[in-house]
């Protein structure tokens, strides 16, 4: 059927398919009518090829994260010299001559005057295997949040290290990004890490064989701690960013001599990461909305199949609403599965009736939406000498949602040993513990158990601009 559709919707413009495309081989420039209407089949046929991956480059502030996403949006030849030269000499200009990769990536003049990346960038490339999306989240303290809106679209993360003298040890100490970053991750659904070490090419370094391992072995018992896997889901390799070296191909023997493994790109193709199933219920957190010839929202899919035409509830206040087109990046697409980043036209609802964290959701089987949920808490880092009892109010983050939470009532601490719950009654938790509890919100929010959608069951807590805990939703 959708076939059918599709040679119809070629068919406006010429009686025959077969004709536009030899019109189109004559004339060198098409008309813009024929821009108009993207040939649907195609597109279809390229989405199957190739997967589509979320990465997020986190890392301490001044890592080098904008810097090694520049680079490879300029190898994988997303940009081209021209426009190097050009930032080139900007950067040149505000006498900060090694930013000018990073600018491809800090858009705005905020970001380029500071050197930091405020709003989670965006930009695309591909490898043989796959699409990627890089977000390139901020790494400084007082944009945790907008790294927390990057990382909730992720597949896998890029953790940039600096392993220039001092700038490791800034980050990885306590107060230093790298430790929040890294937990953030785990919680929000970054399964898979890839470790860069970054800056190799430092004078203070020059590819130090014992400088990285150093590194590496600071890192790992971190990251266990964290919840990664450091066997399967983790990965170290040395680069530079400013220097391209070991990003698109291996690195030079001259250079480094004792690395073999492979060079990033390498890296991302093999990373294994399990998709979204297409045929569940429909989920798509909204993480931004605007007006343009309608509404549109954006988000990224997390489960099932989203096609033009379909009609869909906006949750939690139910509003339906019909899918009027579907856009992956700039190209029009009939349908999108789990994992994409879409914007999503609409009709059947106005722009500011949705909120950030709203979620569209199949009608059938809608979103549930709740003021209160249980879940099972990990604490990090209270805040100073602080407690966590009943009546703690933290900010809460759950897929696109902030909203501020009271925890009502503690059920159950959880031996971390056992993973079984302790006999005795809870009044109060310290860090470290595990924790049953019951988490209150002021307005309807729209999440799931995180047994049946773990991307819509994982949260953190924030206080005070500090992640104090991270946890799931286990009972609604």
């Amino acid at each position: 059927m959708d076939i059918e559709e599709d040679i119809r919707s070629l068919q406006l413009d010429s009686a025959d398919p077969k004709e536009e495309v030899q019109a189109q081989a004559v004339e060198a420039g098409p008309k813009a009518k024929d821009k108009e209407i993207p040939s649907v089949q195609d597109e279809e046929v390229e989405q199957t090829e190739k997967r589509h991956l979320n990465v997020v480059f986190i890392g301490h502030v001044d890592a080098g994260k904008s810097t090694t996403g520049g680079q490879i949006l300029f190898l994988s030849g997303q940009v081209d010299d021209r426009t190097i030269q050009k930032y080139e000499k900007e950067a040149k200009d505000k006498s900060r001559e090694s930013w000018y990769m990073a600018y491809i990536m800090d858009t705005n003049e905020e970001e380029r005057v500071k050197g930091k990346t405020v709003e989670v960038g965006r930009a695309h490339f591909e490898t043989e295997t796959t699409r990627f999306t890089i977000l390139d989240a901020p790494g400084h303290k007082s944009y945790v949040p907008n790294m927390i809106s990057g990382a909730s679209q992720a597949d896998i993360g890029v953790l940039v290290i600096s392993a220039r003298k001092g700038e490791f040890e800034t980050g990885y100490e306590r107060g230093g990004q790298t430790r929040e970053h890294v937990q953030l991750a785990k919680t929000l659904g970054v399964t898979k890490l890839l470790v860069v070490v970054n800056k190799m090419d430092d004078p203070t370094v020059n590819w130090s064989k014992e400088r990285y391992d150093e590194i590496e072995s600071k890192m790992i018992p971190f990251l266990k701690q964290s919840g990664y896997n450091v066997k399967k889901d983790v990965l170290f390799l040395p680069i530079s960013g400013l220097m391209g070296s070991n990003l698109k191909t291996r690195m030079d023997r001259s250079i480094c001599s004792w690395w073999d493994g492979p060079c990033l790109f390498e890296a991302l193709d093999s990373i294994e990461v399990p998709m979204g199933d297409p045929k569940r219920p429909f989920r798509m957190p909204i993480i931004d909305k605007f007006k343009d010839m309608g509404t549109v929202v954006m988000g990224k899919v997390e489960s099932g199949t989203i096609r033009e035409g379909d009609s869909l509830f906006i949750m939690p206040n139910k509003d339906q609403v019909k899918v009027v087109a579907i856009y992956i990046d700039e190209n029009r697409v009939k349908r999108a599965g789990p994992g994409e980043n879409l914007r999503v036209r609409l009709s059947g609802v106005e722009e500011e009736d949705i909120l950030t964290g709203f979620v569209l959701s199949s009608v059938a089987n809608p979103i549930s939406a709740v003021t209160e949920f249980v879940a099972q808490l990990a604490i990090l880092e209270l805040l100073d000498n602080a407690i966590f009892t009943a009546g703690y109010k933290a900010v809460l983050h759950i897929h696109s949602v902030v909203e501020e939470c009271e925890i009502v009532e503690l059920l159950q601490q959880i031996d971390p040993k056992t993973k079984k719950p302790m006999k005795k009654k809870v009044l109060f938790v310290k860090n470290g513990a595990v924790v049953l509890c019951r988490v209150q919100v002021s307005n309807m929010i729209c999440v799931e158990k995180f047994s049946d959608f773990p991307q819509l069951g994982r949260f953190t807590l924030r206080t005070e601009g500090k992640t104090i805990a991270v946890g799931k939703v286990t009972a609604l």
